[in-house]
């Protein structure tokens, strides 16, 4: 059994969502959004840390996964991500949590199937993957498949790492 928190991180939003991995189920365990106030950076920085640490306390999870900056034409939105990111990821340091990070397009590969996919389709595979009654906000559903990600990742690896070390004892021959 894990408890993984996923992370979509924004400068003004940054979603979050967490779920249970109990062998190959998922369960939704909470999901919402840290809102910071229209304050200059250094101050949005600070919510974002302290949400992130609230969230963490709160649900004690045992893994920490992060969407991955991507370069679009604003390098300075760019930089504003990566500091509100490594906000984020210190909140998880700070405790103790290993940090997994992933691509956006790996995340709607791992979840939707199809690495171009828009919001609205990671929407509506978050609620079916996860079984849940309504539509979570964007941000947060983003945070949902990014932990959804880890968990689909994670599970893959473990099961090839076992098929490796099988083929080592002589096992698979």
């Amino acid at each position: 059994m894990s408890i993984i928190l996923g992370i979509d991180p924004g400068s003004r939003i940054t979603g979050y969502g967490v779920i249970r991995q109990v062998g190959r189920n998922l369960e939704y365990l909470g999901s919402g959004c840290i809102r910071t106030s229209e304050a200059a950076i250094p101050g949005r920085l600070r919510q974002i840390y302290a949400g992130v640490s609230e969230v963490i306390t709160q649900f004690q999870p045992d893994v920490f996964a992060i969407e991955e900056v991507f370069m679009g034409k604003n390098a300075s939105s760019a930089i504003k991500l990566g500091q509100a990111r490594g906000s984020a990821i210190v909140a998880a340091v700070n405790v103790g949590l290993p940090v997994h990070e992933y691509a956006a397009r790996l995340i709607k590969q791992a979840v939707v199937g199809n690495g171009g996919a828009d919001k609205s389709q990671v929407q509506h595979m978050v609620c079916s993957v996860l079984k849940l009654p309504g539509k979570p906000q964007a941000d947060a559903a983003d945070a949902l498949a990014v932990a959804i990600c880890h968990a689909h990742t994670h599970k893959t690896l473990v099961a090839m790492a076992g098929k490796a070390s099988g083929a080592r004892r002589g096992r698979y021959r």
